[in-house]
């Protein structure tokens, strides 16, 4: 696994953003982890989450875009964020944009925040998690309404790995009804494989009973 992967998962620890435990999810699902982005909320924080999406982009898609498009709302600091550390590591000025909830008819108006989408702009959609599509399902026809632009592909911060609305994961799921690729920073088999049985700063994050909690979580809701 990638030196950084390996920080990204002690950093969504250490952050308090991937939490351990049992825990309802929106579907009804009893879930033994957490994930809550909302809990990155300093500077310094922001700063490092922005630096980690840039390297998986960077890893992953390359240098082959100029915009980034963070969904309104928990979109709009990571695409500022990524976008100012991929100029810091990479030397590449890329633009960020975002959606309002509301499009406004004053000022600044229009539905979008930060770069106005133009005809030819290859944008690369970013999130913290995928669950179910929903985010996208209400997004990726606003950004394609804007400008006749090529989505290169989307980035979340963690692949729940578990089944969206059939039997494939939501990225999967994303990937195969808009017709672009999909990506995660880490997904749950590489936080599993990091943390089990594996003493970080004093304390086993992941036991055998929560193993096993996970393991079946996945027997029930894991993605094929």
């Amino acid at each position: 696994m990638e030196q950084y992967k390996q920080e990204f998962i002690e950093f969504m620890v250490d952050s308090k953003v991937l939490k351990f435990g049992e825990f309802t999810l929106k579907s009804g699902r009893k879930s033994p982890f957490f994930m809550n982005a909302g809990a990155y909320v300093t500077g310094t924080q922001l700063r490092k989450l922005g630096e980690y999406y840039a390297k998986a982009i960077h890893d992953t898609y390359g240098d082959d875009f100029d915009v980034l498009f963070g969904p309104a709302y928990k979109g709009i600091p990571l695409s500022v964020a990524t976008a100012m550390a991929y100029s810091e590591l990479y030397g590449k000025d890329v633009k960020y944009c975002s959606n309002r909830k509301e499009e406004k008819d004053h000022g600044d108006v229009g539905i979008l925040l930060g770069h106005k989408l133009q005809d030819g702009d290859r944008v690369i959609m970013i999130e913290d998690v995928t669950t179910s599509g929903k985010s996208m399902e209400e997004t990726v026809p606003i950004v394609r309404a804007q400008a006749n632009v090529e989505i290169k592909g989307l980035i979340v911060s963690l692949n729940r790995m578990e089944r969206g609305k059939g039997d494939k994961c939501a990225l999967d799921e994303v990937a195969e009804v808009y017709g672009f690729p999909t990506a995660a920073i880490v997904n749950m088999a590489e936080v599993t494989e990091h943390l089990y049985n594996k003493p970080y700063k004093g304390e086993v994050i992941i036991n055998d009973t929560l193993k096993s909690a996970i393991d079946a979580y996945y027997e029930q809701y894991g993605a094929k």
